[in-house]
C-alpha cells in the first residue's frame, strides 16, 4: 500500500411511510404440486431526503437505487426467487424523523435500511442498527464517523476522507497553511478532521473557519482572507452554494489563495462565476468520468427514466447492488449472515473496480481530478486524472 495511505484518516416519517417497488411486483409462486415454499418477499426500508435542504441529492440517489437493483436483479426486482419490496420514507433532513422512521420500520420486521445523504442522520441510523442487530447501508451521507462505527453499518458511497486525500494529490509542496471553509454541521467538521489527518501528515498547519446555518457569509469570507492561507479547502453542501461561492469570488478570496473544492451536482456548475477557472476540483463522481460498462448502463437506465445521472446517481446504484448481494449471499433472516456477504465484497459499480474492506467496512473507490470547460455555453466537467483506490483509501481505524 503506498505511504499516503499510512495518513489518511480526515432527512419522514410526519404522517406515515409510502410502499413502493421499484421492480415489477408480486414475486412468483412455485408452481402447483412443486412441494416448494413460496419464496417471502423481502422488505428493505430507505430512508432518504425527499424534501428538506438535501432533497435533490436525495433525489438521484433515489433514481440510481431504482437503476441498482434492477441491475443487479437482471431485471426481475427479486434474489432467490423473493421480490424485494422497497419502503420510502423521508427524512426531509431531519435526525428526530429519520430515527422516528428507522424505529417504525424496524418494528415492523425490517432487516435491512438504507439511505440519507445526512451525516448526522447516518450516525442515528447506525446506532439504530446496533440497538436493533439490523442491516444498514448509509448512502450519499460522506461523515467518517461511520466508518467502523459497528459491524452492522455499511456505506455506498464514499468517505470525507477519500475527498481530502484527493485533495491532497493538488497540494503544493511549498503550501504550509491550509484553512477549511466549511458549514459547521457534521459534514463540515469531518471535513475539518480528514484535513488535518490528511494534509496536517503532510505537514501543513490546518484552520478552519465554520459558518453556522443561516448566517450572513461576508464575515465568514473576511475571516478566511484574513487567515492568510497558502490553500483553500472549500468543503459546502446543499442550495446555499451558490450564495457561498459569490460571496467567495466578491470578496476576493480567490486572489489570495489556490482553491481546492469538491465538484458538485450539475445544478452548481454555472455557480463558481468568474473563478470557475481558478478552481481546482476533486471529484467523487460525473456522467462519464469512470466510462465503465456498468457506469453507461447506469445512465442508460436513469436517462429510460427521464432523469439524468448526477454526482450521487452512483451510491444509490451501488446501493442497490449491495442489497442485492446480502440478499443473494446473506438470506434475508439474519443479519449476521448478511453482514457477513458483504465484508470483502468486491464487485464491478459505476466507477470501476470497488470492496467493500471487510475490517471497518470502508468502500474502496477510485476518485477524480476534474475541470469545468465551456461547452456551447455550458459549463461542463472533464477529467484531469483518475486517482485510484490505494492513493485515497482511508487507513483501518486503531
Amino acid at each position: 500500500m503506498k505511504d499516503t495511505k499510512k495518513f489518511l484518516l480526515a432527512a419522514v416519517m410526519a404522517t406515515g411511510l409510502a410502499l413502493t417497488s421499484c421492480a415489477p411486483t408480486p414475486g412468483t409462486s412455485a408452481p402447483a404440486g412443486s412441494g416448494k415454499a413460496e419464496a417471502q418477499p423481502v422488505d428493505v426500508g430507505i430512508i432518504y431526503s425527499k424534501t428538506g435542504p438535501l432533497a435533490a441529492y436525495g433525489e438521484t440517489y433515489y433514481q440510481g437505487l431504482q437503476a441498482g437493483i434492477d441491475y443487479a436483479t437482471g431485471g426481475t426486482g427479486e434474489v432467490n426467487g423473493a421480490q424485494i419490496n422497497l419502503t420510502y420514507a423521508d427524512d426531509g433532513g431531519d435526525p428526530d424523523k429519520a430515527v422516528t422512521a428507522a424505529k417504525d420500520l424496524i418494528g415492523k420486521g425490517y432487516k435491512i435500511i438504507g439511505g440519507t445523504v445526512v451525516s448526522g442522520i447516518a450516525l442515528k441510523l447506525a446506532e439504530q442498527a446496533a440497538q436493533n442487530n439490523v442491516l444498514y447501508i448509509s448512502g450519499p451521507a460522506a461523515t467518517d464517523a461511520i466508518q467502523g462505527i459497528n459491524k452492522y453499518t455499511f456505506r455506498s458511497g464514499r468517505q470525507s476522507l477519500q475527498d481530502v486525500a484527493t485533495a491532497g494529490s493538488f497540494l503544493d509542496a511549498n503550501a504550509k497553511k491550509v484553512v477549511v471553509f466549511a458549514q459547521d454541521n457534521a459534514f463540515g467538521q469531518g471535513n475539518v478532521a480528514a484535513v488535518k489527518a490528511v494534509l496536517g501528515a503532510k505537514g501543513a498547519t490546518v484552520d478552519a473557519v465554520l459558518v453556522p446555518e443561516g448566517q450572513e457569509l461576508t464575515p465568514f469570507a473576511r475571516q478566511l482572507i484574513d487567515a492568510k492561507p497558502d490553500m483553500i479547502f472549500v468543503a459546502w453542501a446543499g442550495a446555499t452554494s451558490g450564495t457561498m461561492w459569490q460571496t467567495l469570488s466578491q470578496q476576493g478570496a480567490f486572489d489570495v489563495a489556490p482553491v481546492v473544492t469538491g465538484l458538485g451536482d450539475a445544478s452548481t456548475f454555472g455557480a463558481y462565476g468568474e473563478a470557475t477557472s481558478k478552481i481546482s476540483f476533486l471529484s467523487h463522481y460525473f456522467p462519464g468520468a469512470s466510462g465503465t460498462e456498468v457506469e453507461k448502463k447506469m445512465i442508460a437506465a436513469v436517462e429510460k427514466a427521464g432523469h439524468k445521472a448526477d454526482l450521487f446517481t452512483p451510491d444509490g446504484f451501488v446501493a442497490g447492488q449491495m442489497i442485492v448481494q446480502a440478499i443473494k449471499e446473506g438470506g434475508a433472516d439474519s443479519t449476521e449472515l448478511m453482514v457477513k456477504a458483504l465484508e470483502g465484497f468486491t464487485f464491478d459499480g459505476p466507477k470501476g473496480k470497488e470492496t467493500v474492506r471487510a475490517t471497518d467496512h470502508v468502500l474502496e473507490q477510485n476518485m477524480y481530478q476534474a475541470k469545468l470547460v465551456q461547452k456551447a455555453g455550458v459549463w461542463t466537467p472533464e477529467l484531469v486524472a483518475v486517482v485510484p483506490a490505494d492513493d485515497v483509501t482511508p487507513p483501518e481505524k486503531q
